[in-house]
């Protein structure tokens, strides 16, 4: 059985409707691949949202393509610069969640729900999951970290879709606890 798998860092984002991206910047504009990311499909672009909250502001990427609803993306140390209380949750899993405001060149929306900190996931196809030897929603533990720094994270809910591809993602905390610098390989424990 397999368990050795790609470890990369998911910085604070946010993905947004076509009808808000319009309001941000303007009718007729389109989102520009910057970077392609490890899941197929998936890329940073180059226009940037400033995320305002109760308490403070922070620049964020958009990542494509466009989604059927507003998310922002953040880690636990961005709710405390940005004043909101945003629960760990699955990206998509919005209700409930506390709003804020996008800012973009041309207009700004206010969302009245859609930050989250997402739950550290792994992404696997139908194929690798049975090399895994894991099912979709499954809890496992990733081991990760460099010297000084090892980790295992517990509560790593596993993502199955054919849209995937084999990767672990953690925020920007996860990641600087266990001295993550770019993309690792971690390991999968059952």
């Amino acid at each position: 059985m397999k368990t050795t798998i790609m470890v990369e860092t998911s910085a604070h984002h946010l993905h947004v409707t076509a009808e808000t991206f319009a309001i941000l910047y303007g009718e007729g504009k389109t989102l520009t691949n910057k970077k392609d990311l490890s899941q197929p499909g998936q890329f940073a672009c180059a226009e940037k949202v400033t995320v305002v909250g109760p308490r403070g502001e922070m620049t964020m990427s958009i990542l494509g393509p466009f989604r059927p609803e507003d998310q922002v993306e953040v880690s636990l140390t961005d709710t405390r610069k940005l004043g909101v209380t945003a629960p760990i949750r699955e990206s998509g899993d919005l209700a409930g969640t506390p709003g804020c405001i996008l800012r973009g060149p041309v207009g700004e929306v206010e969302i009245d729900h859609g930050v989250i900190v997402a739950k550290r996931h792994v992404h696997l196809t139908p194929e690798t999951a049975v090399e895994y030897g894991v099912e979709d929603k499954q809890i496992v533990k990733v081991a990760v970290g460099g010297e000084g720094r090892k980790l295992v994270f517990d509560d790593v809910i596993v993502r199955v879709s054919p849209n995937y591809a084999p990767a672990v993602h953690l925020d920007t905390d996860e990641a600087n606890a266990a001295g993550l610098a770019g993309t690792t390989d971690g390991e999968i424990i059952l």
